[in-house]
């Protein structure tokens, strides 16, 4: 009767030992794909924080072209707003040498029609 019961213990641990060995296979294979899956996700988290970089670096690169055109704009405003005021000098210093020389015709019609009017002497000047 021993050796029943010894041989019942010893099926019942072998039983056991079986059970817990694919328990052991389960749990280092389910190990495995978590350790797979997290070196993927690894992979991808690496992936976009090197985008990311890339992309921040070109942003900043963009940027400071973007301030650099916003300062030649700056500048391209101010040398026109500096030539429309030099044409708008211009064309006053024109329209006032336009007047003048009108003012100088009108004074040449009159010392002309002056001098048509003026008396013309008997005497002929050779």
């Amino acid at each position: 009767m021993e050796d029943v019961i010894k041989n019942r213990i010893v099926i019942i641990l072998a039983i056991f030992s079986a059970l817990f060995f694919f328990a052991t296979l389960s749990s280092c294979n389910s190990a495995m794909r978590q350790k797979s899956s997290r070196d993927k996700e690894m992979a991808v988290r690496l992936q976009l924080e090197e985008r990311v970089n890339k992309f921040s670096q070109e942003r900043s690169a963009l940027e400071e072209k973007a301030k650099a055109k916003e300062k030649e704009a700056a500048e391209a405003r101010a040398a026109l707003e500096e030539a429309k005021k030099i044409l708008v000098q211009e064309q006053l210093v024109n329209q006032s040498l336009k007047d003048e020389l009108q003012k100088e015709a009108k004074l040449k019609e009159a010392s002309v029609a002056d001098l048509k009017k003026a008396p013309v002497g008997g005497k002929n000047f050779k």
